[in-house]
């Protein structure tokens, strides 16, 4: 289980532009934090509608980061080609990573259109080359995630099996749940690779969201969001009408 120090801290801004004000802050700190005396930082890009104002931020300001010295990679995929609409790749490509200086090999897609099994194998590989021991976990320095208003995080969906996965740090999920949108096959981070993160960065928006944040925050620990946890640090950054 994840380590008490990473124990979850709410912050509440005012609206979503806000919110992305201060996602734009934080990505920044880490970033200066990880690369500090040449190292690199490794950023886990998360999907859905949230993230797009903060990738607009940063594609603002290409220079908030040193790109030559980050790595990108994804909390999950959903298994449609890189160009489809509901490819979480595609979106943070056409809003951030094409309007920023970042070398192609320092982006780790998801391999979507592959199908959720040979997806989540080969990101699994991907991961142990890049991180080692697979007794270990992934040393992400920086997760972004969101949460559906059932609770789950990245694609790790409540009562799905990929939930109680503890061997590898992708796995897939084939069916995907009803409640997932769209109904299509995910490859997904496991709590393992997640947990492994420095920090781990929920960004929430919306009235819809309130009473699933109500519910991780006030002791819900079987929801999804709730085991995804940084080992030093796990923050909610959410608007005032999400943190009703």
């Amino acid at each position: 289980m994840p380590p008490a120090d990473g124990a979850p801290t709410r912050v509440v801004v005012a609206d979503a532009s806000a919110l992305a004000d201060a996602a734009f802050a934080r990505v920044c700190e880490a970033g200066a934090r990880a690369t500090a005396g040449g190292g690199r930082f490794s950023l886990v890009l998360s999907g859905g509608s949230t993230p797009r104002a903060l990738h607009a931020r940063l594609a603002a300001a290409p220079d908030a980061l040193p790109w030559d010295r980050v790595d990108v990679w994804f909390g999950d995929e959903r298994c449609v080609p890189p160009d489809d609409a509901a490819s979480n790749y595609g979106m943070a490509r056409d809003t951030l990573l094409s309007r920023v200086p970042i070398p192609p090999a320092n982006v780790r897609r998801i391999e979507g259109e592959r199908g959720a099994a040979a997806a989540a194998d080969a990101y699994d590989a991907l991961l142990r080359a890049a991180y080692g021991d697979p007794g270990d976990a992934p040393t992400f320095d920086l997760v972004l995630l969101g949460i559906g208003t059932e609770g789950h995080t990245a694609s790790l969906f409540p009562g799905h099996a990929a939930l109680g996965i503890r061997d590898r740090w992708a796995a897939p999920v084939d069916p995907a749940p009803p409640t997932a949108k769209p109904l299509v096959p995910r490859a997904t981070l496991t709590l393992p690779a997640l947990c492994g993160a420095r920090e781990v960065l929920f960004l929430v928006a919306g009235a819809d969201k309130a009473p699933i944040v109500r519910a991780v925050l006030g002791g819900d620990g079987a929801l999804p969001a709730a085991l995804a946890r940084g080992r030093e640090r796990t923050t909610w950054l959410v608007d005032e009408a999400a943190g009703r």
